[in-house]
């Protein structure tokens, strides 16, 4: 069997037990199916535990991060999620209409609204923060500082390389 030498040695679990690493060739997408495979299992991971709250994982990151960032532009809210303003249009009007969040006009820029989020959008933040924080201890507890370091690096490297901003505040 041949070994992934960019992972210190060991096959990586997102490969079968049985998946032989074919040494002739590089691997195709190292870096970018591997991180999109990992985006998909923390989604489809997190529709559990988030159901409990009553809200998607999408609806808990959202107020997450409004938590932390809000007031936000529904087109910073878009351009952050990568989701289609439509969408997320429908997205926002489940929540406000829960009175997770509240839509304001946007004093800078009357044609558009700014999101804040509600007690009751942030009590639920808070659980879905409790949920995330099990799932990165129980991460962390897998991996080595060096692995930490190790995908820090690649993340760093995604994004000098891209030069993409999603967040500009």
């Amino acid at each position: 069997m041949c070994v992934n030498p960019l992972v210190y040695g060991r096959v990586v679990s997102y490969y079968p037990t049985s998946y032989q690493f074919d040494c002739t060739r590089p691997m195709a997408l190292q870096f970018l199916s591997p991180l999109h495979k990992a985006s998909r299992q923390l989604s489809v991971y997190l529709e559990g535990p988030s159901r409990e709250p009553g809200m998607s994982s999408t609806e808990g990151h959202l107020l997450t991060y409004l938590r932390t960032y809000a007031p936000a532009s529904i087109g910073e809210l878009v351009r952050v999620f990568g989701i289609k303003q439509s969408t997320f249009t429908s997205l926002l009007d489940r929540l406000e209409q829960a009175g997770l969040i509240r839509r304001e006009m946007n004093p800078d820029d009357r044609r558009s609204f700014l999101i804040h989020i509600t007690d009751a959008g942030r009590k639920l933040a808070d659980e879905a923060d409790h949920v995330l924080e099990r799932l990165e201890d129980d991460i962390r507890s897998r991996v080595s500082p060096r692995d930490v370091e190790g995908f820090h690096a690649v993340m760093r490297a995604i994004e000098e390389i891209t030069q993409v901003q999603l967040r500009q505040r």
